[in-house]
């Protein structure tokens, strides 16, 4: 039990870790309804689990992807915004929330093929796309392997690989002895449960994971919005890295934030993206940069 605690406490740690140390804002959480909407909730049986998933409004299809130990309910700001104008789908992604897990590991490359999976068992041919963080990089690893699947897409806090090149070293390092300390807590137990497992699992994804190259973002062809906190625990640099890499790609990094800016700018966050969807890609070039 004390293991599970442990790796509970880290994952929501790493979850808030890089909200601003200014922000005072007292935030209402709505744990009721969103990701336990009996009235919308459905699970789909796909590639060996049953994944589970809200759907609302109506509209074009709009994904939004959660990040690490997350689940539906993380984008209450974002659900009954977007739902005035699109169908958005949210689910709890393999071995977190209320979706299981069959399988002994887990990558990014899984993760975002269970949402090709997912769009496809819900007869989605392509969606826009919003990723958090975790999300984030299952959302550019969606437009590079299914690049017919996303029409456009914006990701806020993504990270290619996991050195202390694109993670602030301080939290690289945090998350490096939680794993190891975690990995030894559970190799003790006799029999964990697959609970304690799939934690094990997740942190062990944020410790050695991704490997994405740069070239390999060039695969990305839709619009992309590459978004950041300039005191995110992913290094503005790394940030500005992505959108550079990404042919049609629109880079917004947001002031006196850190990682969370879905919550704690989620005015803001919301029309930006909505505006960024609503409008044709401008490709910048020559004197265009003057306007």
């Amino acid at each position: 039990m004390k293991a599970l605690k442990l790796l509970s406490v880290v994952l929501l740690v790493l979850c808030a870790i890089s909200a601003s140390a200014q922000q005072k804002e007292t935030i209402k959480l709505d744990t009721v309804t969103y990701g336990k909407n009996a009235a919308v909730g459905k699970y789909a049986e796909i590639r060996g689990m049953k994944m589970y998933y809200e759907v609302y409004g109506k509209g074009e299809p709009l994904l939004i992807i959660h990040g690490n130990g997350g689940s539906i309910k993380d984008f209450r700001y974002q659900i009954p915004y977007f739902a005035k104008k699109y169908q958005v789908i949210l689910a709890d992604s393999r071995a977190q929330g209320k979706s299981n897990n069959d399988k002994d590991t887990l990558s990014y490359e899984m993760l975002s093929d269970d949402l090709n999976a997912l769009l496809d068992k819900l007869n989605i041919k392509n969606a826009n796309v919003i990723g958090w963080s975790d999300g984030g990089i299952e959302g550019l690893l969606l437009a590079m392997r299914n690049p017919d699947k996303v029409k456009m897409l914006a990701v806020t806090g993504a990270n290619l690989w996991p050195d202390s090149t694109a993670v602030y070293p301080y939290i690289q390092d945090y998350i490096l002895k939680q794993n190891v300390f975690g990995a030894d807590s559970v190799k003790r137990m006799k029999n964990p449960t697959r609970k304690i497992k799939d934690q094990l699992l997740l942190l062990h994804l944020l410790s050695y994971e991704p490997h994405i190259k740069t070239g390999d973002l060039h695969k990305i062809a839709c619009p992309t919005l590459v978004i950041g906190g300039d005191h995110d625990v992913i290094q503005a640099e790394h940030t500005m890295l992505i959108a550079k890499n990404i042919p049609k790609s629109y880079l917004w990094i947001l002031p006196n934030s850190g990682h969370s800016t879905p919550i704690y700018y989620r005015d803001t966050f919301n029309q930006v993206i909505g505006d960024f969807f609503s409008k044709p890609y401008r490709k910048i070039e020559n004197w265009d940069v003057l306007k």
